[in-house]
């Protein structure tokens, strides 16, 4: 692919959009974005193949493909913000309580993907843990990918995810 070879990115293109789109359907409910992140992630992959390191960085092709969706997605989400209209600036009658916040589209996602006693015990670890825990254990990455999607030290992954372990066991004892 690195070459230019349009049947390399083909079948790359065959054997990980698949397994691509429900990652990121995990993320965002909005099916527009999540069209907009897969063609945005595949052609910035193959833009970028002459510079993908390979095992020579201790990464992986998958990994590198989830790093640059994760990131287009969170682009996604701040152009989103961004050019979301602002409230009218009317002040609320002083006896109206404000509305419920609506749950994060991840937050929807993980209690459809895990429920009952095991989903409680994960929704109630604070987001820094669960987010580790998440990618390492649903979304079956490793350390090192792990700690690139989220921008952290392998360390602060590997110790994030044993405190998320043992407050998962205390939880569901």
């Amino acid at each position: 692919m690195a070459k230019g070879d349009r049947a390399a990115f083909e079948e790359l293109y065959r054997r990980t959009s698949p397994w691509m789109a429900v990652r990121l359907r995990r993320r965002c409910a909005d099916e527009q974005i999540v069209c907009e992140v897969m063609q945005e992630t595949y052609l910035a992959v193959w833009r970028a193949a002459g510079a993908f390191a390979g095992a020579a960085a201790g990464g992986t092709a998958v990994g590198w493909l989830w790093t640059i969706a994760a990131r287009r997605l969170v682009d996604a989400f701040r152009r989103r913000a961004h050019h979301a209209e602002p409230p009218p600036a009317v002040a609320p009658p002083p006896a109206v309580a404000p509305p419920p916040v609506a749950p994060a589209a991840e937050e929807e996602a993980l209690a459809a993907t895990v429920g009952g006693d095991v989903g409680d015990a994960l929704r109630r670890l604070s987001p820094e843990l669960r987010q580790v825990l998440q990618a390492m254990v649903l979304d079956g990455m490793s350390v090192r990918e792990t700690a690139v999607l989220l921008g952290l030290p392998e360390g602060t992954v590997k110790t994030r995810a044993r405190r998320a372990r043992i407050a998962m066991r205390r939880a569901l004892v």
